[in-house]
């Protein structure tokens, strides 16, 4: 098989997830479900580590993880813009700003592109958590505070150590979280 029967392989099989994905949004017992894990991702939303003022580890994206692997990225990304919105009126840290509320569309949705429909490896996890530092956490979260508070547009040395300690474990804690319902979902059937 080439690269190029390898490649559109994978993408035919990614629009076939997509699609299906975007069937869950209409499904009860999909609705239901994130419903019940968004409700879990505001309580541990409420579970912060500071460590200045304008970084803190939280462990609200075991949730959106969860909710990804089970109802796929748009159900996920969604349950992320109705989590930041209830969030921030339970918990407000500063003025709300839609960007980070983007910013939680997104780790669900690259999550769910990554995990749903997909058998839970720690590879496939890595692959998860590592594009959503690169792109949320190391991209846009600059650019907003940048845009909010007019710091120049760079990664601080804190932020840089604190996502490189972090990755490996939201990968060890995301793994095991999904290998969970993984095996939940499998006892289902």
């Amino acid at each position: 098989m080439s690269v190029f029967q390898t490649l559109g392989h994978f993408f035919t099989g990614f629009a076939a997830r997509l699609r299906d994905a975007a069937r869950e949004v209409r499904r009860t017992a999909g609705l239901a479900g994130a419903a019940m894990l968004a409700a879990v991702g505001l309580a541990l939303n409420q579970i912060v580590i500071p460590v200045s003022q304008f970084l803190e580890i939280g462990f609200a994206f075991l949730a959106a993880g969860a909710c990804a692997f089970l109802y796929g990225p748009w159900m996920a990304g969604l349950m992320g813009i109705v989590t930041d919105i209830a969030g921030y009126f339970l918990r407000p840290n500063g003025g709300f700003f839609p960007g980070f509320t983007l910013n939680e569309f997104l780790l669900g949705f690259l999550y769910g592109c990554w995990l749903y429909k997909k058998p839970v490896s720690l590879w496939r996890t890595f692959c998860a958590c590592l594009s959503a530092v690169l792109l949320i956490n190391l991209l846009l979260t600059p650019l907003w505070l940048h845009l909010m508070y007019g710091n120049a547009f760079v990664l601080t040395t804190v932020r840089l150590v604190k996502n490189a300690v972090k990755l490996p474990v939201d990968t060890a804690l995301l793994y095991c979280v999904l290998k969970t319902a993984e095996k939940y979902g499998k006892q289902k059937n």
